[in-house]
């Protein structure tokens, strides 16, 4: 009832597109389903010595594209990484913002390599060339404070770098490695790396109606009706897995990165969560919301069915453009032990991989699955302990 009230409220303040039909029939739907979050005793991941390393140069602009010579099959017939190479891929690099360079190893209790059971399903991506669109552009552009300002929207943040975030603490925004570290070295920006809040302009309260699914909009553009609120990155944390240094053709399992804020944000942030296997999911549906190069100022939603999955990657067919790569993919699924519907973050969108394959570029839709392993790392990273850690 209280879902039912809410939806007529918010359509007696705007026409109800289809992405509020959406958002407001679905919780109904899947009641009768009530696919549920199974938690599960996670591994602990444990900082262990730390050392200085030379200082980055910060040559190269990011790319915002992802290229692999690693495609699913590929993925998939990789060899089980073993406890040793998991400590070194799980090692990390932390870098300051004031330019310092430290390398973490770390330490794995818990953690059996031939109980890893995380399935790898063999139902085959279709490849599609050179196009990002696919099909009917499914993005909706969210504008006006009664959405941009809202959870689930409100945790997606802009990167001064290009890509976007997704805010999992109080001072935390896990987006994806590429967008702040190239495989070699740190990007330009990535030192005195920015995130930037959305927020409507001070006295514009309108709320945006006709701009839902549409690259054009109304007589005003939305960069006219919004502005960027930007903080400070105090630390960056980026895997030795996605390093090339240490890394091979699947280093794209770990394109994930944490950053530390300068100052606590006041806004809800997400929770983490271990990717369950995709039929699992409602639908098989993911989520995802990020800041689409094609329509600046405009924070873009989207949702999709997820497809093939490997034990680190997820291939699904979301629509994006440059830019939204970083952004976190959820699913909302039942909280057996809070008694609610709760939203999860369990992958970073990496973007659109081009392979090559004999020649021709073949592209894929890729996140980055968190699995035990990363969620026990990342949340480490947030909380400081493994005792908050033990169940994702």
């Amino acid at each position: 009832m209280a879902t039912t009230l809410s939806c007529r409220r918010e359509a007696r303040r705007s026409p109800p597109p289809l992405l509020f039909l959406f958002l407001c029939i679905l919780p109904a739907v899947l009641c009768f389903s009530r696919p549920e979050w199974t938690l599960q005793r996670v591994p602990v991941v444990l900082p262990q010595q730390s050392r200085g390393r030379p200082a980055p140069h910060f040559l190269s602009a990011a790319r915002l594209e992802v290229t692999s010579p690693c495609d699913p099959e590929c993925h998939k017939s990789a060899p089980r990484p073993s406890y040793w190479d998991m400590r070194r891929l799980l090692a990390y690099e932390t870098l300051h913002s004031d330019g310092r360079l430290t390398e973490t190893a770390v330490g794995i209790y818990g953690y059996d390599p031939d109980s890893d059971t995380s399935p790898a399903y063999p139902e085959r991506s279709r490849v599609r060339r050179k196009r990002q669109i696919f099909g009917h552009d499914g993005r909706f552009s969210i504008a006006g404070q009664d959405f941009v300002l809202k959870y689930p929207f409100s945790v997606a943040v802009k990167l001064s770098t290009g890509c976007s975030g997704t805010l999992v603490g109080d001072r935390h925004v896990l987006t994806a490695a590429h967008c702040v570290h190239d495989g070699k070295n740190y990007v330009k920006g990535a030192q005195r790396l920015r995130v930037g809040f959305l927020r409507p302009k001070q006295g514009d309260r309108r709320t945006l109606s006709n701009l839902t699914n549409h690259v054009e909009g109304g007589p005003r553009s939305v960069s006219d009706q919004v502005k960027f609120q930007w903080i400070r990155a105090k630390r960056t944390h980026v895997p030795k897995g996605w390093i090339r240094g240490d890394a091979n053709d699947i280093g794209m399992d770990y394109d994930y990165a944490l950053l530390e804020l300068k100052k606590a944000h006041k806004r809800r942030h997400m929770r983490l969560g271990v990717s369950p296997p995709a039929q699992r999911l409602p639908g098989r549906r993911v989520h995802f919301s990020g800041f689409d190069n094609d329509r600046p100022g405009r924070l873009v939603y989207r949702f999709c069915r997820a497809g093939e999955e490997t034990p680190d990657l997820l291939y699904q067919q979301c629509d994006a453009q440059p830019g939204a790569s970083g952004s976190g993919v959820y699913a909302r699924m039942w909280d057996g032990r809070r008694r609610r519907w709760q939203r999860k973050v369990i992958g970073v969108f990496s973007g659109h991989q081009w392979v090559e394959r004999q020649g021709a570029s073949q592209e894929y839709n890729v996140a980055v699955r968190m699995t035990p392993l990363k969620y026990a790392q990342i949340c480490y990273w947030i909380r400081g302990n493994f005792v908050d850690c033990r169940e994702g």
